[in-house]
Parts: structure tokens; sequence; C-alpha cells
């Protein structure tokens, strides 16, 4: 089984690729082109029970092109970048173009709103693959292997895993705008099973991320953490129908964050499809809660953030953009296309795949840490509930009802005491946001989206 990294053809100039099929487009009669180009590689193993279950090694390069014919676009991609190839991709977006409906709002954002984040955002490293293929298997077992070993309730595994990819983006359009940029990332992660004395089995996992290999945390304390959230959840109970005070952990009030950004989306706002519609510069939230979108973030490791790019989807440079100012909200996230619908300015956060139209994506999404700790968020909370993880999608981003399954810590007296399970949070997320009491000082970045433990009032609890 070969640990050999693929490797794509360095030779291809996808600049200049780009830059080639933009004039093809408009030599076949487009009036505008867009052309995104897309490589990467992977590598993944996953072991189980200290032996390889699979490992996977690939790589891949596709090619959109958005051609526009006036108010008219198709789009079309493929992997076949030979000149046969790229002259039917060609012919295929312009026979799209003629037949679709015209729409007045579609079309390039204007040719000065192009551009770069200067500088060096350190979205890309090398030492991702610099580990040899048997010392990634080796990462996956160690932390297994620390999970296994930390408690002999600890009995089985639904392994661990270490991975490792490199992408490039590059952007053209006839307008003149030829962007280009290269991302790294390299994980580790270790899923226990537990078993109490009743025969009752529960597991959880943890996991590091970087953009480099220094960066990540070491495999055994990544097993280590992934039994201690484990073993915790042992002995869960069933709780009775009631309000309480209810407590995000940071690893699950990320998922509200992301909730808001789908509301403040220009998709959902046009479409009348939010709550959030018609709230421009209104009070939404607790005065406490600022919700921000940095698209060109450094990490304070000095490191680009998992969401960061020198430019959006469209080509115009990554911007901050201040969602919720202190519970105030003053901005939708808007790409070209909604914010043309809304006659407003794009906040640069487009996001764009081979093919179709741009769609809105965040950059960094991220709610301000506050001040306390959330030891301290607990310890004023005489009974409550301390969720760890979400099931479901329970959110009408149209009305803000929220209702999802959930498990956790039951809070008594400003302790964390037994596991809980079986049970659902509900709420109204406009209610939610104005109902935060507190917000933690724990902000930390493992994905794109983050946010600090939360403490949320006036929830019901659902459940036996």
């Amino acid at each position: 089984m070969s640990q050999a990294v693929p490797q794509l053809d360095a030779t291809i100039d996808l600049e200049s690729l780009a830059s080639d099929v933009v004039a093809q487009a408009i030599k076949a009669g487009a009036s505008d082109a867009e052309v995104v180009v897309r490589e990467g590689d992977e590598f993944s193993v996953t072991v189980r029970m200290g032996e390889v279950e699979t490992l996977k090694e690939s790589g891949s390069r596709g090619l959109g092109l958005r051609a526009f014919l006036g108010k008219r676009s198709g789009s079309a991609s493929t992997s076949d970048l030979t000149p046969d190839g790229i002259r039917q991709l060609v012919d295929g977006a312009m026979a799209l173009a003629r037949i679709t409906e015209e729409d007045s709002f579609l079309g390039l954002p204007d040719s000065e709103e192009f551009g770069t984040v200067p500088g060096d955002l350190h979205l890309y490293f090398e030492d991702v693959y610099s580990l040899p293929g048997p010392e990634r298997i080796a990462w996956a077992k160690r932390a297994e292997a620390a999970a296994l070993e930390a408690d002999p309730r600890i009995t089985n595994s639904n392994g661990g895993s270490f991975d490792a990819s490199t992408g490039r983006k590059v952007l053209a359009n006839s307008r003149g705008f030829v962007g280009g940029y290269r991302t790294s990332y390299a994980g580790v992660s270790a899923a226990p099973l537990a078993v109490d004395a009743n025969g009752h089995m529960q597991r959880d996992s943890w996991w590091s991320g970087a953009r480099r290999i220094g960066d990540l945390e070491s495999p055994e304390a990544i097993g280590k953490e992934a039994a201690r959230r484990t073993l915790r959840r042992l002995g869960a109970q069933r709780m009775p129908t009631q309000h309480v005070p209810v407590v995000f952990a940071p690893e699950v009030a990320r998922s509200l964050i992301g909730s808001v950004f789908e509301a403040a989306s220009g998709d959902s706002i046009w479409r009348h499809a939010s709550f959030l519609a018609g709230k421009l510069g209104e009070p939404i939230a607790a005065p406490g809660v600022t919700i921000v979108d940095d698209n060109a973030m450094l990490l304070p490791s000095g490191v680009g953030g998992f969401g960061s790019s020198p430019f959006d989807g469209e080509g115009l440079p990554s911007l901050r953009t201040v969602v919720v100012e202190q519970g105030v909200l003053r901005h939708y996230l808007l790409n070209t296309y909604t914010a043309r619908k809304l006659g407003m300015k794009s906040t640069h956060n487009a996001s764009r795949g081979l093919a179709g139209a741009p769609g809105i994506g965040c950059g960094n999404l991220y709610l301000e840490p506050g001040p306390l700790s959330p030891e301290e968020i607990i310890s004023a909370i005489p009974a409550g509930l301390y969720v760890t993880s979400l099931m479901g999608f329970g959110v009408n981003l149209v009305t803000g009802d929220y209702s999802r399954g959930a498990t956790g810590l039951w809070i008594e007296n400003g302790q964390l005491t037994h596991a809980v399970e079986e049970i659902t949070i509900a709420g109204n997320l406009g209610d939610m946001l104005r109902n935060v009491t507190a917000i933690g000082n724990d902000l930390v970045f493992r994905s794109s989206v983050a946010a600090p433990t939360l403490r949320i009032d006036g929830m019901t609890l659902a459940g036996a």
C-alpha cells in the first residue's frame, strides 16, 4: 500500500490557463467571462484498535467557466484540461447562456472593485507532508492508543485519524483580474468508546487541526482529551421538561453563530426567508453580543485563519465585516448579486465552486469573547444544562424557531454533576440572542466558525 503523495503536473501554469480560457470564451462571443481553477491533494488514514482501517491518497484538478451574454449567463466545469476538453467546456457554457432567461442583476463586479489583500496571509506550509507515510499512520495510532490507555472503561474505539491536504485556487475574469493562492491543512483525531457498569456505551471525540504540523496538538493530548470527554458521558440520565439556563460549550456555541450567519446572508434576506430581514440598525441581541466575519484574519500564532483568503469568490479583496455590534445588526453578508438585489454594496463574501453562480460564504466568523471564565459562568447557575453536543437541523430561519436534540452535563449548585441525554432544547433564535446573559473568555479557533462558552436563559428543556 503506497504512502507516496500523489503529485499533480506542476508544469501547468494555472494563471495562464485560466486567462486563456477567459480569452477563448470572449472569442466565442461572451460579453464577459470568469474562470476558476482548483487543484489539490490529500492524505487520510484511519486506524481502529491499532490496525489501519482506511488509507486514502488522491489528487484532483478542475476548471469552471461562467460565461455571460449580456444579462444571461451559463456555467460549466470539467476535469479534462486538454485543448479539446476546454473547447467543449466553452461551447457548453455558451450554449447554456443562450437559453437562460435574462436577469438584470447578473454580471461581474465593476473593474475598480477587484483586488487582493496585500502581504502574505500564511495560508500554506509545506510541512503538512513532512511526515513520512509510516509516521502519519503512527500519529493516528498514537492518538487512539492514548485514548484506550486512559481508563479501563474505554474498551473500544471508532478510530484515530491523521489527515493532510494542500490546495490551490486561481480566479481570472475578462475585466482584468487574475489571482491565486495556496492552502494547507493537517489534522489528528481520536474517537473512543466507553462502557459503564451496566453495559451502557458512550462515545465522544476530540481533534486538532492546523495549517502546519508544528501547530498541531500532540496525538497523546488529543487521545487523552477524547477519553475525558467520553468518560464524562457515562451514567447519562434523562431530565424532566423544564425551563432552565443553558450553557453552550464552545464547540456547539459556534453552531448558533453559524445560524446567525445564514439568517444574515443576502440570499435569505432578499428572498424574505429570514427573521433578520428589514432589521438593519436594530437591536437583535443582548448588548454584549458582537459577531464578526474577518476574511483575512491571522491567528495568534501568525498563521492565517481557517477561513482566510486574499480575495473572495468573485475576486474582491477580503474584508472584516462586523455583522452584529453590541447587539445591533450592522451588516448583511453579501456577494455582488445579492448586493444589487438589495441596493447595497458587496461585503466581499462571495463563495465559488467550479460550476454555478457564486454563493455566499463566511471567512472567519466568530463571537467576540467576554470577561468570564467557563467556570465562572457555570458557578453562577443553581440548576441548568451544559450542552456538549447537538443533533439534527432544527433551525427555521424564517421564524427563528429553534429545536435541537442535545446531550451534555447537568449543572447543580454551580457544579457539573451527571451526564444528560435524550433531551431536546428549544426556543426562538431571536429570543435566544436577546437572552445571552454571559459570554466566556475561551475563544479558540478550531475551524472557520468559532465562539466561546455561551449562557442563554429561558430555554425549554424537553425530556422525560
